[in-house]
């Protein structure tokens, strides 16, 4: 019998698949192959990595020193701050009373 994954399982494994894809099997991609990453599949964040001082800000935020490649970690850095705007905007719009301690 097939295991069923759930939705979140399955979006879990194609942000791993689809950073190792970008990053040539890598551990690790370039900010160069990160600037592309970021246009195809994250269109609403690619605007401001276009500047070299949108994407230095987001690879500080990132916690990527200078000259140093991405590592998963250092991605899900931003899939995190990135949900937690999505939360913080999906919060304020329906007024939802939420307890979650989000970091």
């Amino acid at each position: 019998m097939a295991i069923k994954y759930s939705e979140l399982e399955l979006a879990i494994n194609t942000m791993v698949t689809e950073f190792h894809k970008a990053a040539d099997d890598a551990p690790t991609m370039s900010t160069t192959q990160f600037q592309t990453f970021v246009s195809k599949q994250m269109p609403l964040l690619a605007k401001t990595v276009e500047s070299e001082e949108g994407l230095g800000q987001v690879l500080q935020q990132m916690g990527v020193e200078s000259g140093q490649n991405i590592c998963f970690e250092n991605f899900w850095t931003l899939i995190n701050q990135q949900a937690l705007q999505t939360f913080n905007g999906a919060h304020k719009e329906k007024a939802i009373k939420c307890n979650c301690l989000l970091q």
